[in-house]
């Protein structure tokens, strides 16, 4: 029996921590991620949190700087493009697939977060309805049963969660979502495909209304 390396469940439990934090809009974009500071706050060394700085990094949520600390990355209207692209290709395969394949006990795990984003939603609780919004889409994934699909989706993880933070319409989320799931749970699979890509589009369009809307409400210098 070999015993877990505690320096590496550390540096997850760090990881963790600080991705919810900056996906959640905790850690805002361009603050710094100070290595002494982090350490303390965990009760951890310092090795911990750089190795889960550099595993942020890889998931692009950070930008190091050797040896001193991260930046919380801002993402850039070209990164959400870039991601949309990707996104119209891959997400109406996953769930045309989770419509063929799917099993029951999968099937309820995906009603489970639905109605747990549902809830959130109308709960006003962001996070809660956000963060399940994720699940949501993890969930089917899972439901396509396709490996390279799953780990092709896997580096999108963290983009595709913080591009569903970026604006406020939690129960227009939610009605989507619904009528993905009962496209999925009739196995009609055309259905699913489009809806999937409609969704994107959607998400696309609120995004940029509520980015014109911060905009439009910023005090004028």
């Amino acid at each position: 029996m070999t015993t877990a390396d505690p320096t590496v469940l550390d540096s997850t439990r760090v990881a963790d921590w600080l991705r919810d934090a900056i996906l959640d809009g905790v850690r805002e974009p361009g603050s710094r991620l100070i290595e002494r500071d982090l350490a303390a706050e965990f009760g951890v060394s310092r090795v911990p949190v750089r190795d889960a700085l550099k595993i942020l990094e890889v998931e692009g949520l950070v930008t190091l700087r050797p040896r001193t600390w991260a930046i919380v990355r801002e993402f850039t209207t070209a990164d959400l493009t870039d991601l949309d692209e990707v996104r119209s290709v891959l997400e109406p395969l996953a769930f045309r697939l989770a419509a063929l394949r799917h099993r029951r006990d999968g099937l309820d795990e995906l009603r489970r977060v639905l109605e747990l984003e549902k809830a959130g939603a109308v709960a006003a609780d962001p996070i809660t309805s956000r963060r399940a919004a994720a699940d949501f889409h993890e969930v089917v994934i899972d439901l396509s049963e396709n490996r390279l699909l799953k780990d092709l989706m896997q580096g999108m993880r963290s983009k595709l969660r913080w591009s569903l933070a970026q604006h406020d319409d939690l129960v227009h989320v939610t009605d989507e979502h619904e009528a993905l799931f009962d496209a999925i749970a009739a196995r009609d699979e055309e259905k699913a495909a489009a809806l999937a890509l409609a969704h994107i589009d959607s998400s696309r369009r609120e995004r940029e209304a509520h980015e014109l809307a911060l905009r439009a409400a910023a005090p004028r210098r």
